[in-house]
């Protein structure tokens, strides 16, 4: 071993070894029990052995995660001895009476480690292979590897698919189990009902025999005896597992009506927490999940279909989602609550015709031109699709913020959906459900597969901030979601085309004359130039590089594990640099070639990549063979590699153009509007406390930092109110309440810290205590 890593500093592991086998499809079974803060269940996992990617070879391996080099040690898990007596815990079709919950109704106390006995191991990054084999060299026992932290697995087997009546029509040979699985998974697209149906039934087949597994910090490893390759281990296999209510996927807390609710964070350690599965973004998988939850419960997650309840017996309902798109296990996402639908007052006749015009149905399924991704029921190739302007939408929140959702977010979504498919075209995603998650949420907003969390805090200021959030994670569907990056540490292929798109959907969404799109977008962009200048100026140069492998970007190990570069450092999270140096690049890229040109290309680089995994090259050689060579002068991939993509610090093109730029007339006028209410603030004068909680619901944390910057003792409670609620916008108020070097502001930051660091999360708490102490 040449070292450990820091679970809070260092690098993050992807140990799964996906270039021997990769999971196509996840079936997931779970209760959700708030009183013990753990979700427990089954989930079954369809499993095809090869790899159909090209390999690539890298320097990077992963150690075998124990204290010494000696092979890895398997147990068998003890049996838990308790009958199953619960009706609800898992469904009433065939096949689980060999299945048992421990320990349900109290907080889960046991170690870190998921087998029951085992010591727990560290995980570590070496120049070694696993020295248990993963792969397919010599007599060893194939191993399969899949990521997992902060889970306790009661259990791993084997799933006799072929004891499900009718399965043998998918294959000749209906004894071999490996090759049932492989028929299914390779119906064609447009039989997507019947393979979710039968991944259903397989699911919930008898175990045919218990498999080896023990468990690390950060992976689950089981393995069969005597199958010695990928293609000998069982292609279906049962795990059942719950969750510890200290694990870092998901957070319970509380929402702003005060009722518990669970929700998936957006982790720097993604779902690994949350279910065991395989993490590097190769491994594009579907999956279909029944959730169950007390009946005053709402389930939502990312899922095609706008779920409804079935109501079980003892007060509980039953909740199912699917996804037929193959994506990365680290976009699923759930959150259960006691959730409002909030609805307009009004309910427009054009929005209800608009979520009435497309329902998809296997009717439907008409191509059109050709996608160049795995077979999948593709939106682009659906007619109705290719024109819907605005998908069928929901909106969800504590009851408590129906007023605010009702005057701010409903009335923007239909615009922004719109403006977003007049840019890019088909929106890869049939609906859209909208959450507003507790305050403890540490950012502005989440995209993941149909659904999108917002914080609390874009439901303030007017629509400026909550319309501009909205568009960036609506982005997020093509870019991010639709269109991912093979390599994790190319962030800048996500966050910055979201953050550029987001002001030119705004523009359309607001039907702005081009002027004033133009004049929008100039202020925008010089507040973005300050803010990455402070970036740069405060954080780590290794950090602010977006792409920090280099020619090594996109490789892995031979058995396809890798690690993410500072993966796990809390300060990353809120780090801007990739979202702000990634928005300059597309900006002077689209001046550079013209706008109509850019966007132009960009639709047809969606058409052609969705579906898929890019590296930056796969965009930059697109764009530049697509532009005539006159449009392009000195620019090459190289280039923008050198200059943009992989030095630290502020780039040199983006340099010289902010210095030849004069400030913009509306930024001007901006500057002019600040300066006066700073007069107008120090101006001695009585307000109504009504007339001042309306300004403040306003624009908050603008006024805030106001409080802060000229010591305004008087509204420090306002600060203080600040802090507790709007979390996702409060760590950067903590930075300038410390660096004032006042003490009674420095005072009121650490008392805030006190009251909220139980509810907030993880990574926030441990950069603001850095700030404090």
């Amino acid at each position: 071993m040449d070292k450990k890593l820091d679970p809070s500093r260092d690098d993050l592991p992807l140990v799964a070894n996906t270039s021997h086998i990769l999971v196509k499809h996840y079936v997931l079974d779970l209760d959700v029990d708030f009183e013990s803060q753990v979700i427990e269940g089954t989930i079954v996992l369809f499993l095809e052995s090869g790899n159909r990617f090209k390999k690539r070879s890298s320097s990077t391996e992963v150690a075998c995660p124990s204290e010494s080099n000696e092979a890895c040690k398997f147990r068998m898990p003890e049996p838990c001895q308790i009958p199953v007596t619960n009706t609800k815990t898992f469904s009433s079709k065939i096949g689980y009476n060999d299945f048992v919950i421990c320990g349900k109704g109290e907080k889960d106390t046991s170690g870190k480690d998921g087998n029951h006995d085992n010591q727990e191991q560290a995980s570590g990054i070496s120049s070694s292979k696993y020295c248990c084999d993963t792969g397919n060299h010599g007599s060893e026992e194939f191993l399969l590897v899949l990521d997992c932290c902060d889970l306790s697995v009661l259990k791993v087997e084997e799933v006799d698919v072929a004891a499900v009546p009718g399965i043998e029509k998918f294959t000749r040979s209906p004894k071999l189990r490996n090759q049932i699985v492989h028929e299914l998974m390779a119906l064609p697209a447009d039989r997507w009902r019947e393979q979710l149906d039968y991944y259903a039934r397989c699911s919930q087949a008898p175990g045919c025999g218990e498999l080896l597994f023990d468990t690390d910090t950060w992976s689950l490893q089981i393995r069969k005896t005597g199958a010695q390759t990928a293609t000998d281990f069982p292609h279906a296999i049962r795990i059942q597992y719950r969750t510890k209510p200290q694990g870092r996927s998901v957070t319970w807390t509380s929402d702003q009506s005060g009722r518990p609710c669970v929700y998936t964070v957006g982790s720097p350690i993604n779902n690994r927490a949350l279910f065991p599965c395989q993490e590097p973004p190769v491994a594009m998988s579907t999956w279909q999940a029944t959730v169950r939850a007390a009946a005053s419960f709402v389930v939502l997650m990312s899922g095609e279909n706008s779920a409804k309840p079935t109501q079980l017996q003892e007060d509980y309902s039953s909740w199912h989602y699917y996804v037929t798109m193959p994506m990365p296990a680290s976009t699923f996402t759930i959150a259960v609550g006691s959730w409002t639908e909030m609805k307009p007052e009004i309910c427009s006749s054009n929005d209800v015709a608009t979520e009435r015009s497309f329902s998809p149905s296997e009717a439907d399924f008409r191509y059109i031109g050709v996608c160049g991704h795995m077979e999948y029921p593709c939106r682009f190739q659906k007619a109705s699709a290719t024109t819907q302007k605005i998908i069928p939408h929901r909106v969800f929140a504590p009851a408590c913020l129906k007023g605010a959702c009702q005057e701010t977010l409903l009335p923007l979504i239909p615009p922004c959906l719109s403006a977003a498919h007049s840019v890019l075209g088909t929106h890869p995603f049939s609906r859209l459900d909208i959450l507003i998650v507790p305050a403890n949420f540490s950012s502005l907003g989440m995209a993941s597969p149909h659904i999108v969390f917002l914080s609390q805090s874009t439901l303030t200021g007017m629509s400026q901030l909550c319309g501009t959030r909205l568009c960036h994670e609506i982005a997020h569907a093509w870019f991010g979601l639709a269109i991912g990056a093979r390599d994790w540490t190319e962030e800048w292929l996500s966050e910055g085309f979201a953050t550029h798109l987001e002001d030119v959907f705004w523009a359309k969404a607001q039907q702005l004359a081009p002027h004033e799109a133009r004049e929008q977008q100039e202020l925008r962009a010089c507040l973005r130039w300050r803010r990455l200048q402070d970036e740069v100026q405060n954080s780590p140069e290794e950090m602010q590089v977006l792409r920090p492998n280099k020619e090594k970007t996109g490789h892995v190990s031979d058995s396809g594990s890798s690690v993410i570069r500072h993966g796990l450092n809390p300060e990353k999270v809120f780090m801007q640099v990739h979202y702000l140096k990634g928005y300059f690049l597309l900006r002077f890229l689209a001046k550079r070639l013209g706008e109509d040109t850019y966007f132009s290309f960009l639709r047809k680089f969606v058409h052609t990549f969705h579906g898929q995994l890019i590296l930056s090259q796969d965009f930059l050689q697109m764009l530049l063979e697509n532009i005539p060579e006159e449009k392009r002068p000195e620019l090459s991939v190289g280039n923008i590699f050198r200059d943009w993509l992989e030095s630290s610090g502020i780039p040199q093109p983006l340099q010289r153009e902010r210095q030849a730029l004069a400030e913009c007339g509306l930024a001007q006028q901006v500057s002019a509007e600040v300066a006066k209410w700073v007069r107008v603030n120090r101006r001695p004068r009585k307000r109504k406390r009504k007339d001042r909680e309306e300004v403040f619901e306003k624009v908050r944390h603008r006024w805030c930092e106001l409080i802060v910057k000229h010591k305004y003792t008087k509204a420090y409670r306002d600060v203080e109110r600040f802090l507790q609620e709007d979390q996702a916008m409060g760590i950067y108020l903590y930075g300038e309440l410390m660096l004032s070097e006042d003490p009674r502001q420095q005072h009121l930051a650490r008392r805030c810290f006190e009251l909220s660091r139980e509810q907030m999360d993880k990574s926030s708490a441990e950069v603001v205590a850095e700030m404090l102490f």
